[in-house]
């Protein structure tokens, strides 16, 4: 029998039940994934490091649906039916129907809220659909009659996060973890996202996150926009190269600790994820005014104290200061001297590297 037939003759136990729950950390891109190859493959390789208080909380009740055969859920963020969402998580479920035979006989409740506001300049993406790809492969498991979060489990839930949000793919590991095939680099795969397996400076291990947020409205072009437009880029094949010198670089420099060269590369390729989008057609702009003045105050205070301090930037115009731990009242205090006032209402989030995601439920 044909694997399909056998995803289909799938046999639900009778009165599957149950609930699962798992928290899901967003994650920040050191080297950039923009652009794409087929359905959810990345043209270049990227390399990111995980959240800690920035996560998302999901949890799923599930029961045998009252009209099997078709996508049934219901969804709800912060206790409220959210039908904008619903639209894109029915998409997904869609996607990832022929993964998980059973998904069309049963029925879904599914609880979400976030620790970070949504439009934060956080990935929202990441760390909710991550979070809704390690409940289904949890469901996938208690039906099977087997629970083990091995690395073959994680895997899939990798595979699985990247349909509904390619830098979901990232959020399932901790630490630092890269996403997309790439020959100098060992384990690593277009279809799900693996954890660098390089010994981390010291340097690097207790990194800090503060986000600035400049704007908190939503983007004017989606990730998902600006990801097509850079099908026919005139540098797309130069952006394919450099990603790929970039993060074994970066892998090399996270290894020596070498923080200057972690500068100039995180730093390259946040202004290089920028500029592509302006050199698109149609060409955008995201940054803004503020954006600029941002990072011309890190690059004057960096040089002036000496203080490791790095900028990144996501698709958007808010802004991340990467810094590690020990230098944490330097650079807050650098913040509230210099940059709070290019915060919307004053506002930005404090965050850490973070280990991945747990298990609640």
């Amino acid at each position: 029998m044909a694997e399909n037939d056998q995803r289909q003759n799938f046999k639900v136990p009778r009165f599957s039940k149950g609930t699962v729950s798992w928290r899901s950390p967003s994650n920040i891109a050191l080297i950039k994934y923009w652009g794409k190859k087929g359905f959810q493959i990345p043209s270049s390789p990227s390399l990111s490091m995980t959240l800690s208080k920035s996560f998302t909380e999901t949890s799923v009740n599930y029961f045998q649906s009252p009209e099997p055969g078709n996508i049934s859920f219901e969804f709800y963020f912060e206790d409220k039916e959210n039908l904008y969402f619903g639209k894109k998580i029915f998409t997904f479920l869609e996607s990832v129907a022929e993964d998980f035979p059973y998904l069309k006989k049963l029925h879904l409740r599914i609880h979400s809220r976030n620790t970070f506001p949504h439009s934060a300049g956080i990935a929202s993406s990441a760390s909710a659909m991550s979070a809704i790809a390690l409940c289904l492969c949890s469901i996938d498991q208690k039906i099977k009659g087997v629970e083990s979060e091995n690395e073959d489990f994680f895997r899939k839930a990798s595979n699985i996060a990247r349909v509904g949000s390619g830098s979901a793919s990232r959020s399932i590991f901790g630490g630092f973890t890269s996403w997309g095939k790439i020959d100098s680099v060992e384990e690593t795969s277009d279809f799900y996202a693996s954890p660098v397996k390089t010994r981390i400076h010291p340097r690097f291990q207790n990194l800090c996150d503060t986000i600035l947020i400049v704007n908190k409205n939503e983007k004017m072009v989606s990730s998902r926009a600006g990801h097509r437009l850079m099908a026919g880029h005139p540098f797309a094949a130069a952006r394919v190269v450099q990603a790929k010198q970039n993060l074994t670089g970066l892998i090399r420099v996270l290894e020596n600790g070498d923080f200057d060269g972690f500068i100039s590369i995180v730093e390259n390729e946040a202004l290089t994820l920028h500029a592509l989008m302006m050199a698109s057609n149609p060409g955008f702009i995201l940054v803004q005014p503020a954006t600029l003045s941002i990072i011309q105050k890190i690059r004057e205070f960096r040089k002036q104290s000496g203080a490791s301090i790095v900028f990144t930037l996501d698709a958007g115009p808010n802004v991340h200061i990467l810094y590690p731990g020990k230098e944490t009242k330097l650079v807050k205090d650098f913040i509230g001297d210099e940059l709070i006032c290019y915060c919307e209402e004053k506002q930005f989030i404090d965050d850490v590297m973070g280990g991945g995601p747990q298990k609640l439920i």
